[in-house]
């Protein structure tokens, strides 16, 4: 089957309301993946869900940041299936790689973290705020001869703006915030009206904490659970959870991210870049490192950006409007 210019080729993975294929361009033999939305109603909840992911691929297209997945076309075809393109990455999320590897050195988190840093410093400087930022939505690259190259992926729950439009806030369903319990800011777990790019640097140290621990922030049988922790309660240091050692300034960084009131953390993510390239490394991850890794680890396949919404956990804003932030 075709979409525009492209043809697909292989199914790749589906979830949530997506799928992802690996596709070819006509001429030119491009490699690509392909996101495609589907609806059994297209009725004006289906309109909606089209006018958000349109978002999503207008607003990924406008990134220019080499640490952004790009976005090649989108459109929507005859049977009313949307579609995007975007470029297909050979490697492994982060979340499969701490699951297949363990946690990585300390040196390597950093090279990762800062390289995602600059995706979100430039969405941010633009009123982007992703919203769902956690291992899964960041992907270790090989590419080109570049090895452990960082994309951000799946800007599927981007608003626009300086804070949260709250009509942009059910973007699962009505009555309902959509993101991913585990790695959620506590303003977004308690219904906050203002939401803004801070919630994304939030989500980073939790990312961070998993690189170093392989373990969530927060272990709960219930995303409720995992909300009201994040809401109110103080973190372990990931020094104390951690298989080696943590350097006493990444420690720091990353408990300073995880700050339950917004001033309290660093204000973008340009300072977190800065912060970690000034933390001590005996050992640091080199290009010559990264290679040796690769050629020992190569991935089975090249990996597709997840559907958006796959893993977005909705949880409802009843719930979400008693976990206030305790003072």
């Amino acid at each position: 089957r075709e979409m525009g210019s492209f043809r697909l080729i292989e199914l790749l993975g589906s979830g949530g309301m997506g799928e992802v294929w690996r596709a070819e361009h006509r001429m030119l033999a491009r490699p690509a993946a392909i996101k495609l939305i589907r609806a059994k109603n297209q009725g004006a909840s289906y309109r909606e869900l089209i006018r958000r992911f349109e978002r999503e691929a207008r607003a990924t297209a406008t990134l220019r940041s080499p640490h952004t997945v790009q976005i090649y076309d989108f459109g929507t075809t005859d049977d009313g299936t949307f579609y995007y393109v975007m470029e297909l990455l050979e490697g492994y999320d982060l979340e499969t790689l701490v699951t297949q590897s363990g946690a990585l050195p300390p040196e390597r988190a950093i090279h990762l973290l800062r390289q995602a840093c600059r995706s979100l410093a430039e969405a941010h400087q633009g009123g982007f705020i992703h919203r769902d930022i956690k291992p899964a939505n960041i992907y270790s690259c090989r590419y080109g001869d570049e090895f452990d190259f960082v994309k951000v992926l799946d800007f599927g729950l981007v608003t626009s703006g300086g804070t949260l439009d709250r009509r942009q806030s059910t973007l699962t369903s009505v009555g309902t915030i959509a993101g991913t319990p585990g790695y959620m800011a506590p303003e977004m777990a308690a219904g906050n009206r203002e939401v803004d790019w801070r919630a994304d640097l939030y989500a980073l140290g939790c990312v961070a904490y998993w690189l170093v621990t392989g373990k969530p922030v927060f272990e709960n049988e219930s995303s409720v659970e995992t909300l009201i922790d994040h809401a109110r309660t103080s973190p372990v240091p990931p020094s104390q959870r951690a298989p080696q050692p943590i350097p006493p300034d990444l420690d720091e960084i990353i408990l300073a991210c995880l700050q339950k009131d917004p001033m309290n953390r660093p204000q973008s993510a340009d300072e977190i870049a800065e912060s970690l390239g000034r933390v001590y490394l005996a050992n640091p991850w080199t290009r010559g490192r990264a290679r040796r890794w690769w050629l020992a680890n190569p991935p089975s396949r090249q990996l597709p950006a997840e559907p958006a919404h796959a893993q977005a956990t909705p949880i409802p804003e009843t719930e979400t409007k008693v976990l206030a932030p305790s003072r």
